[in-house]
């Protein structure tokens, strides 16, 4: 099994457990302005008609896209379990959803005028391939706008909850450890030029945001128990991790029963110049 394939066959296990999890873990995080993730990433792609959700889980992203009229709207998911939560959302009846690598995309050529993705392309392989693909199905002018995690904003809750998740993960055997899941330089400004720009994206536009996922011990611990690398945690394990980060927290929580969290996302957008291949 290649290494691609490793990582992928672990995204659709865990996401057929937690088809939801994305928009569980940070749908409730709301930025400086109060706005989420998802809706800075929808002033991105503002005014584009036909637009592809690369990587869309149970459609969320696309169900805020469809609040602008007259939009033609499409996602593409490795997990069926996702894609059946996006298919049951009524804002999303007339979008295709499909089943699908981001490798291969099921779309003509000049299909969308933006593509988006939250969360998702930084966990992608063959990153080229995903590059030149959506090069191909976006015309040219089209924008790809995605968020990528940026880890903890300081300390707090997030800062504590990494660190004990450090150290069980040390204590656990392999088996018990995710794949190294996408390609590093779709987390980083410079990698993303290097990526984009042979598939003929103009240079990156990059801005960090901070996240306030802060809440009840319950819907802080919901947020950040999201995390990839709890999926293949025996379930006493987890426990154990929670009972442990409730216990970390308890000095940090505020009179009215909120633990502060906050984490950051880069918000990355480029547009297509010229897709390699196309003649001018």
């Amino acid at each position: 099994m290649t290494t691609t394939a490793s990582q992928e066959a672990f995204l659709q296990a865990f996401h057929a457990e937690h088809p939801a999890v994305t928009a569980e873990a940070f749908g409730q995080g709301r930025a400086p302005d109060g706005r989420s993730s998802y809706e800075l990433l929808c002033d991105r792609v503002t005014g584009s008609g036909r637009v592809l959700d690369l990587g869309c889980g149970d459609g969320l992203l696309l169900e805020l896209l469809a609040r602008e009229d007259g939009r033609q709207l499409a996602g593409v998911d490795l997990s069926p379990q996702s894609l059946a939560l996006a298919r049951r959302r009524p804002a999303l009846s007339g979008a295709r959803l499909e089943e699908s690598r981001a490798q291969a995309l099921p779309f003509a050529d000049d299909s969308f005028d933006a593509c988006v993705s939250h969360m998702a392309l930084m966990l992608m392989g063959e990153i080229e391939r995903v590059a030149a693909e959506v090069a191909r199905v976006l015309s040219p002018g089209g924008v790809l706008a995605c968020v990528v995690g940026g880890g903890a904003a300081g300390g707090e809750a997030y800062d504590r909850f990494l660190g004990l998740l450090r150290a069980t993960i040390e204590d656990v055997p392999a088996s018990q450890r995710i794949p190294a899941l996408g390609d590093r330089r779709a987390r980083s400004r410079d990698g993303l030029d290097a990526v984009l720009g042979p598939a003929g994206f103009g240079a990156v536009d990059w801005e960090t945001v901070p996240i306030d996922l802060s809440g009840p011990v319950d819907q802080v611990w919901t947020a950040v128990s999201g995390l990839y690398d709890l999926g293949p945690l025996e379930g006493a394990t987890v426990e154990r991790l929670r009972e442990t980060f409730y216990a970390e927290v308890r000095d940090i929580t505020t009179a009215e029963g909120l633990v502060p969290c906050a984490f950051k996302i880069h918000i990355a957008t480029a547009r297509l110049c010229q897709p390699r291949g196309r003649g001018r």
